[in-house]
């Protein structure tokens, strides 16, 4: 892919230089894994990588765009059980105009259909909103719908791993407007996730609109990024102008002797007091989870709303859970 609002692509990597199955053996139990690119599939020893990642979680998902089908499918043959999310950036015309592959849609579509008639269950559409393809987004959002899949949002960021300085999203009212009216559809589902992912969208809402995160980051402690050459980041979604530091490198150490490091202490420290207002499903659901109470009394509310037919009250906040209450406040900016 050619994707729009990621520059990964233009930045090849050396596959000699990147970490290798074994390189993960020193990874504790986790909850949740997910692998992603650039994309996955280009790398011929997936399936080594997948075998290593079921030692230590029950849950693995890949993020790809489907583009190598028959390894996708070869892949899901052999581990059942893999969770895989398409991405797909809107229908035929919007998605490859923004991934900048003509054909990339029906690849995707197509390969999800296949895992479907294959009874893989974990599966579905993750759609990434930009610039005017939000009105796509709710498209997507009946068709995955309709096929019994999930459907993941998120709304495109700036950071170092994505080479992007420069995401940001220029008709807010219309992406906020179509985002209220995804809220509205998934209160309605009977599904309690569905509801929850409502909360979620909330939150993309306020980032979009520049609000301040309404739960904390915990980056570095609830979850962690590992880069193709084996830094332990914080997360994927930092930006060098603000800071970026590693916790240490797998090369060097084995994992939990990172985690549990002084520097690995600093990096928390710097992420209590970062800057961003990211709200990115890899950190925003384990928050999600910690803190359940706040999400939790929003749904209640707002599914009674949706019931009697009222629609849903965005009462984005900032929920004050003891975190530092210099994170999420930009060089400049008075504390709100």
């Amino acid at each position: 892919m050619r994707c729009k609002m990621c520059n990964i692509w233009k930045y090849p990597t050396d596959r000699r230089e990147e970490i290798r199955a074994e390189d993960l053996r020193s990874l504790p139990q986790l909850k949740f894994i997910n692998l992603t690119g650039g994309e996955p599939f280009i790398r011929e020893d997936l399936p080594e990588i997948v075998e290593e990642c079921f030692r230590h979680t029950p849950r693995i998902v890949i993020s790809t765009s489907g583009w190598f089908d028959d390894r996708v499918i070869e892949l899901a043959r052999r581990f059942p059980n893999i969770g895989i999310r398409i991405s797909i950036e809107g229908l035929r015309q919007k998605n490859d105009e923004l991934r900048g592959r003509e054909g990339g849609f029906d690849k995707g579509y197509n390969t999800l259909v296949r895992l479907k008639e294959m009874g893989v269950k974990d599966i579905g559409f993750g759609c990434t909103v930009s610039n005017n393809n939000s009105s796509d987004m709710l498209e997507l959002y009946e068709l995955s719908h309709k096929l019994g899949m999930e459907f993941a949002t998120a709304a495109f960021h700036n950071s170092y791993y994505f080479h992007k300085d420069d995401n940001t999203i220029t008709n807010r009212e219309k992406v906020c407007a179509d985002f209220e009216e995804l809220i509205r559809r998934q209160l309605a589902e009977n599904s309690p996730k569905a509801w929850f992912r409502a909360f979620f969208n909330m939150g993309l809402i306020n980032y979009i609109e520049g609000g301040r995160r309404m739960l904390p980051c915990e980056a570095g402690s609830a979850n962690f990024f590992i880069d193709p050459w084996g830094e332990v980041f914080p997360c994927n979604g930092m930006e060098e102008k603000y800071w970026k530091e590693s916790m240490g490198n797998i090369h060097e150490a084995d994992f939990m002797t990172i985690w549990q490091s002084e520097k690995a202490q600093e990096v928390r420290r710097l992420v209590a007091r970062c800057p961003k207002n990211c709200w990115m499903v890899g950190t925003a659901s384990p928050v999600m989870h910690r803190y359940i109470k706040h999400p939790l009394k929003w749904v209640i509310k707002n599914k009674v709303r949706s019931i009697v037919g009222l629609k849903p009250c965005l009462d984005k906040q900032w929920y004050d859970v003891g975190q530092d209450p210099r994170q999420g406040v930009l060089p400049g900016q008075a504390e709100k």
